[in-house]
């Protein structure tokens, strides 16, 4: 009997492993086999694509077991096409300009989208870049080199490198740059705590460079998304009106991951994207009134604020960088906040799982 369910478990076990394999396509560029899944939806047409990069030393089918590419096909109607960088040494990479590499990844996942929509009924008006870490610097040069056709892009935890930074984009072209604060490996400040150097321009060098870019306004619509999960994060977003909307979304307290489970977190970063890609986000997406709200007056304040409470509450304010400045307990009543001692700008008040954005001039 154990030998039977030894040898099931082997013929499972292969037959699983050559599936598997079996989705991994091949395509020819510049002399080199290149390797890439893709997942599509049944009877689809006319469909997205979008392209999702993996990081540093990853592969495509360790990231579709976790991110399960099809499902994501399923829902969005979309071809979702999860393409493999090569070895450069470092391990699998994107050539973002980090290293002397020649290889020409962004010609690359061109033809490879040229060749998928000889294939299949591909929509060349809807085409996605998104990815992480790496994923992410490769998805910045693709809208930098490639924004005439490229409908958008959103980068998570990746960066604008020093060569990418001296070019100017071909076309205007929507995106979201997604990032945590307190991220070790891709930092927020463009260095690496990790890798000890300077890996690419600041977030905030970077929503320069795509405000030009862009032909955006400089001045952003702050907003909070409400903070109903327990998780030490707090998401804000950026947004820049323009030629092409340019939005940044900040994730305060974040490290390097991929925010996943809206059960377990105010946001799924994948849902988040699509509705970027698709024009569902709007400017004034701050405390859904479902949520309730924090009765804080006056706002903009000198920094005097008052505070209506209806229980004994912990009151937290955060200034714009993510730094706590007052954190404290309120007993039930009015709370009189003292910020006087604290710059101008705009910092954000949490108190009973909510989040409410407040102004001192």
């Amino acid at each position: 009997m154990k030998t039977r369910n030894l040898i099931l478990t082997s013929i499972f076990t292969i037959l699983y492993a050559a599936n598997c394999f079996a989705q991994i396509q091949n395509f020819e560029w510049q002399g080199v086999q290149r390797e890439y899944l893709v997942k599509m939806p049944e009877n689809a047409e006319s469909m997205p694509v979008l392209f999702f990069l993996h990081g540093l030393g990853d592969n495509i089918t360790r990231l579709d077991n976790e991110f399960h590419f099809q499902n994501v096909a399923d829902e969005y109607n979309w071809m979702v096409v999860v393409p493999q960088a090569l070895n450069e040494g470092y391990g699998t990479m994107w050539n973002a300009g980090l290293t002397a590499s020649t290889t020409n990844d962004h010609g690359f996942l061109m033809a490879l989208l040229d060749s998928l929509a000889v294939q299949y009924p591909v929509n060349q008006d809807s085409v996605f870049f998104t990815g992480f870490s790496m994923g992410g610097f490769m998805s910045h040069c693709m809208a930098i080199r490639h924004g005439d056709r490229i409908n958008a892009a959103a980068p998570v935890s990746g960066l604008i490198t020093t060569p990418y930074a001296n070019m100017n984009p071909v076309a205007p072209v929507r995106l979201l740059h997604i990032h945590g604060t307190t991220d070790p490996v891709v930092g927020y400040d463009g260095g690496s705590q990790y890798f000890g150097y300077q890996l690419g321009l600041s977030v905030e060098n970077i929503l320069n460079y795509w405000i030009n870019a862009n032909g955006c306004s400089n001045e952003p619509v702050i907003d909070t998304l409400p903070d109903t999960h327990n998780d030490g994060l707090l998401f804000v977003e950026y947004v820049y009106p323009g030629t092409k909307e340019l939005r940044h979304l900040k994730v305060i307290g974040g490290e390097h991951n991929w925010y996943r489970n809206a059960n377990q977190h105010d946001i799924d970063y994948m849902t988040y994207i699509h509705d970027f890609f698709t024009g569902k986000l709007s400017y004034d997406k701050v405390n859904n009134p479902t949520t309730g709200s924090l009765n804080i007056y006056p706002n903009p304040t000198n920094g005097q604020i008052k505070i209506e409470l209806d229980s004994p509450t912990t009151i937290e304010v955060i200034d714009i960088k993510g730094n706590t400045i007052l954190h404290k307990q309120f007993e039930a009543g009015i709370a009189n906040l003292d910020l006087q001692g604290a710059d101008n700008g705009v910092y954000f008040v949490k108190a009973n799982g909510l989040t409410e954005k407040i102004v001192l001039e």
